[in-house]
């Protein structure tokens, strides 16, 4: 499991930068850099509508992460082995808006 910051502040799953998931699944199967990858976990907040969805779940520093990037350093057998992660994305509407700032190319 993984210490993750989650900067995604329109994510329905984030709560002061934690992760309110339980799991992320970071994307970009063929990624060579950052801007490559991203997470395929994001679901976009929107105004008043999920707010519930979100207040439900515990926000949590650490969390397993499924990871298709393959070339990563931090990849083994899919899933991600780094000891922090950090998810960017400000203002992201689609997971492709996003990116996992840990991502090294092997």
């Amino acid at each position: 499991m993984a210490d993750l910051k989650c900067v995604v502040e329109n994510c329905v799953y984030n709560k002061d930068d934690l992760c309110s998931k339980g799991d992320i699944l970071v994307g970009g199967r063929h990624a060579s850099v950052i801007d490559e990858t991203c997470c395929e976990s994001f679901t976009q907040r929107r105004e008043g509508f999920d707010a519930f969805t979100s207040s439900i779940s515990h926000p949590s520093k650490t969390i397993s992460i499924d990871c298709e990037a393959s070339k990563c350093i931090h990849n083994e057998n899919f899933k991600c082995v780094a000891e922090h992660v950090d998810i960017r994305g400000c203002g992201a509407c689609d997971c492709r808006e996003t990116a996992c700032a840990t991502f090294t190319d092997r």
